[in-house]
């Protein structure tokens, strides 16, 4: 009820980040939990220090025993401190990108691009390289590559490359779209085309509709995008023709 009243009323009066209400919602939960716990030991007439006694000769054995989930629950309170990943943002952990949807105890809860709910340990954040796409500013840049022929003309695949740019709705205009002459393949120019949304979470949908469009605007202009090809030599050799020979 306590959250309730927090989430409705205090929080949404201040306005602030969905990554702050969600650590403050979460510490006072862990503040209840706390005082909660304590007040019942006190009611039941439990004495804590005899208790904290106990706690002290086992506290080796379930050190050991407990490190694993110790290390996740205090990555878990960075985390909600730090505030580096928040409920909503978009990260890639290992092979795995999704949104974050909750920061628990003891694992974080990611919801996968395929709307699989993946349990990742907290400790994984902390110490494993975490690729966080919404931190900090969310423009993305992407770099989509096409090859074209050497026969075409380098001025018109340039502006038809910035074309495919401008004219989609999605894509940023500040930074503007550029092109790039990578290198010299073997059967093409290497061409990439740099444009930048102002989320991650529609790159992918971007970058298949100017994929899409690369290709029409390239037919409208006659561009051609070359394959690897190879010659083939089929060398033969004379074969003996047999003699007959009478006897």
């Amino acid at each position: 009820m306590i959250k309730e009243v927090l989430a409705r009323r205090l929080l949404a009066h201040f306005q602030l980040s969905t990554g702050t209400s969600y650590t403050l919602l979460r510490l006072t939960q862990y503040t209840l939990w706390f005082v909660g716990g304590f007040v019942a030991f006190q009611f039941v007439g439990i004495d804590l220090s005899g208790v904290a006694v106990i706690f002290g000769f086992l506290s080796v054995g379930i050190g050991f025993g407990l490190q694993n989930l110790t290390s996740n629950f205090i990555s878990g309170l960075i985390l909600l401190f730090e505030q580096h990943i928040q409920v909503g943002d978009r990260v890639t952990v290992g092979d795995i990108e999704g949104n974050v949807v909750e920061i628990n105890i003891r694992s974080t809860t990611i919801r996968s691009l395929n709307n699989i709910a993946i349990i990742v340990p907290n400790s994984e954040f902390i110490q494993a390289t975490v690729i966080n796409w919404s931190h900090g500013d969310p423009k993305t840049r992407l770099e989509i590559d096409v090859g074209v022929s050497y026969d075409s003309d380098l001025d018109l695949v340039i502006q038809s490359l910035k074309e495919v740019a401008n004219e989609h709705p999605l894509l940023l205009k500040d930074p503007e779209p550029n092109v790039w002459l990578l290198s010299f393949g073997d059967s093409a120019w290497n061409m990439q085309l740099l444009v930048w949304v102002d989320s991650p979470k529609i790159r992918r949908q971007v970058t298949s509709d100017i994929n899409c469009a690369i290709v029409r605007k390239f037919r409208d202009h006659n561009i051609e995008i070359p394959f690897p090809q190879r010659d083939i030599h089929v060398r033969t050799t004379a074969m003996p023709i047999p003699v007959a020979v009478n006897g």
